[in-house]
């Protein structure tokens, strides 16, 4: 098939790439940036331009979905795939999502469970994975060993320089910010299920965007306020709370290492190696690592986020918290390994820092398990079977 794939710079697209290669379609690649994801007239018409230079054009491919997108593949009539990879996505609040052309794919089940009524015969659920020929091709050296090697790594944000809620906390009543660090610290104990947006009500978060006064969503977007607010303020405050809690309590027993642009200094112990290329030192920070962790972004209800195929797939031991649909793909205990509190992370730690054979068993099992059901062609495959 020939595709057109419209690229915005994910850090997934060039893994795409390359397996849709591999499994032997013809790759066209736009790669002209959008001024809007909605409304950009030059863009639209290149597009529309190049689909009709390639009549042959099977699809057209984006990862996450882009409502400029729809609509010209909605004009031009031909099937218009998007993998969103990402909790949450704005976009898909856009009318555009019931277009008929649009076959969207999201990696949340939750996610996909609430969006798939506005298009039910066009959008699915479909997992992440990783390209595991890249990370196979990577080799360490001796000199990455100095330099990488560590008992416990993370790499990825605090998540502090992306919280909303932390440019508006001053400013909300002392009630508002009362219920929402409640809020926090009951979900905070609870791994696997997300409460925050049943636990308030439309009128609750229509007071609190009074005081987070955002952009409104364009005239042709289903605004869902609660939904908003629950993910995009109380849901990345979450993830930033859980990780600074949690790396504090792992950097008072053991040496952590961090590779982080954020500000460390919530987390004093914890040893801040500043920032790590996703596409080279990460998966040489992978395969270096005795225990590698994965702390989910909180807005990502039960789906598996990208780290947790890219640190399996790189041959990497991983410790993860529970999401629902982990078990589904891998199996706790052989695969990977599972927490459910932060004594409980502790004691997983401690355990196997000590076991080294144990260790090595799972990551390589682990490995296997991704090598042989979710890589990028696995997944693009079943993709563009399913279109």
């Amino acid at each position: 098939m020939k595709i057109i794939f419209c690229k915005w710079k994910s850090i997934c697209e060039k893994g795409v790439d390359r397996a849709l290669k591999r499994l032997g379609h013809t790759v066209v690649d736009m790669t002209r940036e959008f001024e809007s994801v909605d409304y950009d007239k030059g863009y639209l018409m290149e597009l529309v331009e190049l689909v009709q230079s390639n009549p042959d054009t099977g699809c057209v491919f984006t990862i996450n979905f882009q409502p400029i997108i729809a609509r010209a593949c909605k004009l031009l009539k031909v099937p218009y795939v998007s993998w969103t990879v990402d909790s949450p996505s704005f976009q898909l609040y856009s009318e555009t999502i019931a277009y008929p052309t649009n076959r969207v794919f999201l990696l949340d089940r939750m996610q996909y469970e609430k969006f798939a009524p506005l298009n039910p015969d066009c959008i699915f659920h479909m997992p992440m994975a990783c390209d595991i020929d890249e990370w196979d091709s990577i080799k360490v050296t001796a000199e990455d060993h100095k330099q990488f090697d560590c008992d416990i790594s993370f790499v990825g944000s605090l998540y502090s320089e992306k919280c909303n809620y932390n440019q508006i906390e001053k400013d909300l009543p002392d009630y508002i910010r009362g219920y929402v660090d409640g809020l926090i610290n009951a979900q905070l104990n609870v791994y696997g299920y997300n409460f925050l947006e049943d636990s308030i009500t439309d009128e609750w978060a229509e007071e609190f965007k009074k005081y987070a006064d955002w952009i409104p969503l364009g005239a042709d977007y289903i605004e869902d306020v609660k939904g908003i607010v629950a993910d995009t303020y109380i849901g990345h405050k979450c993830t930033e709370q859980e990780r600074i809690r949690t790396f504090n309590a792992i950097s008072e027993r053991f040496k952590m290492d961090l590779w982080t642009l954020s500000d460390t200094t919530p987390i004093p112990k914890v040893n801040n190696r500043g920032g790590a290329d996703s596409n080279t030192m990460m998966p040489k920070i992978i395969k270096c690592s005795k225990i590698n962790l994965n702390l989910t972004n909180r807005p990502i209800k039960t789906g598996l986020p990208l780290r947790i195929f890219d640190i399996m797939g790189a041959g990497g031991f991983l410790i993860s918290n529970y999401q629902a649909e982990i078990p589904e793909l891998f199996v706790p205990g052989e695969d990977i390994v599972l927490y459910d509190s932060i004594p409980d992370l502790l004691s997983k730690i401690e355990y196997y820092l000590a076991h080294d054979e144990e260790r090595n068993a799972i990551a390589k099992s682990g490995y296997e398990k991704v090598k042989a059901c979710h890589t990028y062609d696995i997944r693009l495959k079943q993709m563009l079977e399913m279109i």
